[in-house]
């Protein structure tokens, strides 16, 4: 009766069916009452979740992260959705802003290598591009300085290193960490970076020299040059450090830790299809494996 009623009299469907009027208007209204539950039910569900995920990010997931993560627990919901529903619960995402420190100091008598990048970090497989750069960090011992070494195609950070100073040491630590992360065979790999005094020392070409990495660097002052490896900066200082303050050297190098592993582990990227550098890397040699 509920789907002809556009085409016939509800009362002579009734008689036809030896059924009442009455009755039938009562289960269209617990009909309409159980869709409407439904749908609640539903809502409610899903504020759960929205929030769950933007907690377990740490207040950092915005509306495609969130839509990516509810996409990969198997629920079916449009960006639009999530970001009503966050708008209705007063959560938002942080949005990286740029910024610019100063750590790069040229030696004018160095050499320098050609830039083999040419600004293409992405050249579309693992261990193609590796980019490297330091950031400017305190905490209540003092001044500390930030070196990491990041695979361009997966955007995993292979490799990174805190210190009191930003000696040529600070980068060769991080980068015995990401030729390890790799279990040594990285020969060919280009190893990019800005002309900062670290990376022209001749204990850094010697190193990229017994690991067979090919030097590479962008011109003096040109921060495009150089923005894989500065993009990293952006989003670690606007989705977490600059939203903590750390007491001693010791809290604030456990603190990157930490955060080097959620970002490689399950922070989300819109450059790789929504995954976490690992699951990304792990999904280029899945079928592989397969096969």
């Amino acid at each position: 009766m509920a789907v002809e009623c556009a085409n016939s009299a509800v009362h002579r469907m009734a008689r036809l069916l030896e059924v009442s009027t009455s009755g039938f208007y009562k289960h269209q209204g617990r009909s309409v009452t159980t869709r409407l539950g439904e749908r609640k039910q539903r809502r409610v569900d899903l504020e759960v979740k929205i929030l769950a995920i933007h907690h377990e990010s740490k207040g950092v997931y915005g509306a495609p992260r969130i839509t990516a993560e509810l996409h990969g627990r198997g629920e079916v919901i449009t960006e639009k959705t999530v970001a009503k529903i966050m708008r209705s619960l007063g959560v938002v995402g942080i949005s990286p802003r740029t910024f610019k420190v100063r750590t790069t100091v040229v030696d004018p008598f160095a050499s320098f290598p050609d830039d083999l990048v040419q600004r293409r970090f992405d050249q579309g497989r693992l261990d193609a591009v590796w980019t490297s750069d330091i950031t400017y960090l305190t905490c209540g011992d003092g001044d500390m300085y930030l070196c990491a070494i990041k695979d361009e195609h997966s955007k995993k950070v292979l490799g990174w290193s805190v210190a009191d100073h930003m000696r040529t040491e600070l980068v060769i630590a991080a980068l015995v960490m990401a030729v390890a992360a790799r279990g040594g065979d990285v020969a060919g790999t280009i190893m990019h970076s800005d002309r900062g005094t670290q990376y022209t020392a001749e204990i850094m070409k010697q190193a990229c020299e017994r690991f067979g990495l090919r030097r590479s660097m962008g011109d003096t002052g040109i921060c495009w040059d150089n923005a894989g490896a500065e993009s990293l900066w952006s989003t670690f200082k606007h989705e977490y450090y600059y939203r903590h303050t750390f007491a001693c050297a010791t809290d604030l190098v456990a603190a990157v830790d930490n955060w080097m592993s959620f970002y490689n582990t399950r922070r989300r990227h819109s450059t790789i299809g929504m995954l976490s550098p690992t699951n990304y890397e792990q999904s280029l040699t899945a079928p592989q494996m397969a096969a």
